[in-house]
């Protein structure tokens, strides 16, 4: 498989490319506004046809490339099912196959870090969005967020993979750029709680402060980052 974990430092955000083959069709996950003239550039030197671009959920702290991305190249543009982002060509549901040309992907749903929050489930690799982070977890306290679900999807569906699934979240602060199942589950500090309710008040006293761009990045991210 072809694969390429690109960064904006800006954001911190990861975005993955992912082809079967060089010269074969391609999907993007998490892809930023103003990295995508980077993107369209990789995909013509590997002689790519992005078929299919997909945020992982409604992110507060950078502007998707989604829409541009589709003016682009026409690809289709997907979210989970519980998105209110109506500009999206179609959404996945719990459990259904995001595949193209010899990749597939499961849809996860693990909500915690926003309601409609969703994971892509890969043979030996999981992207996670925001909610499991390498040593850390997704902040729980805006955009509907849960302590409760963020637990459950963590503890109960993410961490339930096999222990050398690798781990891609879609930020890191800190300039790791894979984990394991096995690693998290034993050295991510807020997943050594012994119960939901050590957990929900870890989260809840993180007492963390908006992200910049959360009035600007939400409402255009609705939009697939297209002017109103």
């Amino acid at each position: 498989m072809l694969f390429r974990q690109l960064f904006d430092v800006e954001s911190s955000t990861y975005t993955y490319l992912l082809a079967s083959r060089v010269g074969g069709e391609a999907l993007l996950i998490d892809p930023v506004q103003e990295k995508t003239p980077l993107y369209l550039q990789l995909i013509a030197e590997l002689g790519l046809k992005l078929v299919i671009a997909v945020d992982t959920h409604t992110h507060a702290d950078h502007i998707t490339a989604l829409g541009d991305l589709r003016s682009a190249t026409a690809c289709t543009t997907l979210m989970g099912e519980r998105t209110r982002a109506e500009c999206v060509s179609a959404q996945f549901r719990d459990g259904e196959m995001v595949g193209f040309d010899g990749v597939r992907l499961r849809a996860l749903y693990t909500p915690g870090h926003t309601n409609e929050s969703f994971s892509l489930v890969g043979d030996d690799r999981v992207f996670t969005g925001d909610v499991l982070l390498i040593r850390g977890t997704g902040r729980t306290d805006f955009q509907n967020g849960d302590p409760r679900e963020s637990y459950d999807s963590i503890f109960n569906k993410l961490l339930r993979l096999p222990d050398e699934t690798l781990v891609y979240p879609a930020h890191d602060y800190r300039g790791c750029t894979v984990s394991t199942i096995a690693e998290e589950r034993r050295w991510n500090p807020r997943l050594q709680v012994r119960s939901v309710e050590e957990y929900v008040a870890l989260m809840n006293g993180l007492r963390l402060p908006s992200p910049k761009l959360m009035d600007v990045a939400v409402p255009a991210n609705l939009r697939c980052g297209q002017a109103a």
